[in-house]
């Protein structure tokens, strides 16, 4: 019996899932408060009103409302849950 596995089989195994980031709730769409609107790595987008950030920079709404995105100073985007009149 060999004492070391095959070359085909232990080159294998790397392959991670994966991480499912990204917009959750676009702009105009409806939202409940806890629910996450965007997933991401680092500040893509930052919290604006009613948005609170997570500790893996995950934001999601403080409030129900509807989701906007804002291009604001410095070209960033801003993510803001307005509540509906």
């Amino acid at each position: 019996m060999a004492h070391k596995k095959g070359v085909g089989s232990s080159k294998n195994g790397r392959e991670s899932a994966a991480q499912r980031l990204g917009i959750k709730i676009f702009g105009g769409e409806k939202c409940v408060a806890g629910n996450v609107i965007v997933r991401q790595r680092g500040t893509r987008h930052y919290p604006g009103q009613n948005v609170g950030m997570g500790s893996d920079h995950t934001l999601y709404a403080l409030a129900d409302g509807i989701v906007t995105f804002k291009k604001g100073r410095l070209d960033r985007s801003t993510v803001s849950v307005l509540p509906e009149a």
